[in-house]
């Protein structure tokens, strides 16, 4: 028989309750809280924390505090990624995020969802779908991320978007539900 943090990561219904999830979720927290409460001119300290909060993290993260998530340990991130003040990332299904990406203020990536049925959502049952961002992404101040998603490489998301579809490479998206509004220029245009 699955865990629950199996069943989680596998986004099947899970019960968030389970005391593994609630203890890990504290243990993020506690994290949060010193990164949130450390200085920019604590580089080493803050560089520790982010490593034990987001173990898979690659060179170059940078996250502007406050930054507040659910686990952590199930984001994974690329060389030279940017996360401007305020940013939420529900992370109880993978999220990936490529190189080069930057995440202007606000912005909220939601793995996290729960069932339609209310019978089902009442007892505290909820299910996850990962988010996949690819590689040189910019995504605007108070844009969501919904679950399930995947943005292609070199995509823009304007401010203020819900990102309700899959994003293709290399375009803009903007508005609520978000929709492509144009191609990103090329080094050719």
């Amino acid at each position: 028989m699955s865990s629950e943090r199996e069943k989680m990561l596998s986004g099947e219904l899970y019960d968030a309750g389970d005391p593994e999830l609630v203890e890990a979720r504290l243990q993020a927290r506690d994290k949060l809280l010193a990164y949130n409460h450390t200085s920019e001119r604590e580089e080493e300290k803050r560089n520790t924390i982010l490593k034990e909060l987001i173990p898979s993290s690659g060179e170059g993260l940078f996250i502007q505090a406050p930054f507040y998530c659910d686990y952590g340990c199930n984001i994974t991130v690329g060389d030279n990624v940017y996360f401007n003040f305020n940013c939420v990332v529900l992370d109880v299904a993978p999220v990936v995020i490529g190189s080069n990406t930057f995440f202007a203020p606000g912005v909220q990536l939601y793995t996290a969802s729960h069932p339609l049925n209310a019978k089902l959502r009442v007892s505290g049952q909820e299910f996850g779908k990962p988010i996949t961002i690819g590689d040189n992404v910019w995504v605007g101040g108070g844009a969501i991320i919904n679950p399930g998603i995947t943005v292609g490489d070199n995509a823009v998301i304007g401010s203020g978007s819900v990102v309700t579809k899959d994003v293709p490479n290399g375009v803009v998206v903007a508005g609520n539900p978000a929709r492509v509004v144009k191609q990103v220029p090329t080094d050719e245009d």
